[in-house]
């Protein structure tokens, strides 16, 4: 039976660790609102922990986001109740009020040193992106998941029909039509595996492949004027205008991807020499021209709107103003804009893509070899660059054969 004495104390020192918790997002420069939201949240963390009994020295991160989600409301909770009460509950851990999560099991250990072992051979050997890492590992974890369960992993035990059986499963997210994501990263880990020496045979080998005939059609575009009404309307935004006009402006005019603009460290530019330092795929760094306009947008932004400790050139405008997860954000700047300037875009889904290709398509139709288009666009490699082909008519015609008459040519 347990102490009511011994309960006061215990919230007596939860509400403490609340306040203090409160007081660190205030010193951090959150916004009242922002902090009204957590404590909100952890309220209703505290209501439903009290009809269950849970003590503040037995929460755990699990339970907490176990706890808010089977809370008697309407609906679901939303995600950021449950990102605010695991982040919580970390601090607690932190503070010594709740308990350090529980010790690994020997599959877990080893699963564990798994995933550090085949990301570092993704992030030194690879080069692939801190992002990209993650999707392959969590496509490796559920093969393995589906294969082993919670039992230790023996791998020369994989046979090619488990590796068909799992590919014909429905992906566990919603995808876009013909993704072969799953099946290259796949072949990614059995080859990882292989080096290794951790099964016999090369099983990348036996991913089933899908048919992806990409080339099959014409690249989505936006003529020259549409892309400066995007543009116009990026930057009329009252409040974020000079932050989100710098940021399209890189992709209108450099063909940077959205992961690439949001890489750009301070350290990066070069005023003097008027060039930018591109973090492209594969750790690979371009040195690139910065145009005139660019340059116009990037040093409006500093000077009137950029506020924060971090070394990233773009951050969010929400305390601690840090720099962005990922490139989604300018997803939804330009799906903003393209509803305010009235365009419509090229395909339902907006992405930053879009502005890549309206570059390199306006470059061949302004006469640009596809030597010119490559080097814009820092293909790697040039097959990347024949989808462009298309759209030079003038070269087209110099190659095409004329019609064959009645009867067959001769």
């Amino acid at each position: 039976m347990s102490n009511p004495h011994d309960e006061q104390i215990s919230n007596a020192l939860f509400d403490s660790a609340v306040a203090k918790f409160l007081a660190e997002l205030e010193c951090q420069g959150y916004s009242r609102l922002t902090i009204l939201v957590y404590r909100r949240s952890i309220r209703a963390l505290r209501r439903v922990m009290e009809d269950h009994g849970v003590a503040p020295d037995q929460l755990t991160s699990d339970i907490a986001a176990n706890l808010v989600q089977s809370a008697k409301s309407s609906g679901d909770p939303q995600q950021h109740v449950i990102f605010i009460v695991r982040r919580f509950v970390a601090w607690l851990v932190s503070e010594g009020i709740s308990p350090l999560p529980a010790e690994p099991t020997v599959t877990e250990q080893a699963r564990e040193t798994l995933c550090r072992d085949y990301q570092g051979y993704l992030r030194h050997q690879r080069g692939v992106s801190e992002r990209s890492i993650s999707d392959y590992w969590r496509g490796a974890d559920r093969f393995l998941t589906f294969r082993f369960g919670t039992d230790e992993v023996d791998f020369r035990s994989i046979t090619s029909a488990d590796i068909i059986t799992f590919a014909q499963l429905p992906p566990a997210r919603k995808i876009i039509h013909r993704d072969t994501r799953q099946q290259r990263h796949l072949r990614n880990f059995f080859q990882y595996l292989f080096r290794k020496g951790l099964t016999s045979t090369n099983l990348a080998l036996c991913v089933p492949k899908m048919a992806r005939r990409h080339d099959a059609r014409l690249p989505r575009f936006l003529d020259a004027e549409q892309v400066e009404a995007v543009l116009a309307a990026v930057r009329d935004n009252p409040r974020l205008g000079r932050r989100n006009y710098a940021m399209v402006l890189l992709l209108a005019r450099l063909g940077l991807r959205a992961p690439e603009v949001i890489a750009i460290q301070l350290d990066d530019i070069d005023w003097r020499a008027g060039e930018l330092i591109v973090r492209g795929k594969g750790q690979r760094h371009d040195r690139v021209p910065i145009p005139p306009d660019v340059g116009e947008a990037l040093t409006d932004y500093i000077r009137h709107d950029r506020i924060s400790a971090s070394r990233a050139l773009f951050v969010t405008d929400n305390a601690p103003h840090g720099p962005f997860v990922n490139g989604q954000e300018i997803n939804t700047i330009l799906k903003a804009a393209f509803t305010r300037c009235g365009v419509k875009p090229p395909r339902p889904y907006v992405g930053s893509h879009v502005l890549r290709h309206s570059l390199a398509t306006n470059l061949v139709r302004q006469g640009a070899s596809l030597e010119e288009v490559s080097d814009m666009l820092r293909h790697r490699c040039r097959v990347s660059t024949l989808i462009y082909a298309k759209l030079d008519i003038a070269g087209l015609r110099s190659i095409a054969q004329p019609w064959p008459g009645a009867g067959g040519g001769k």
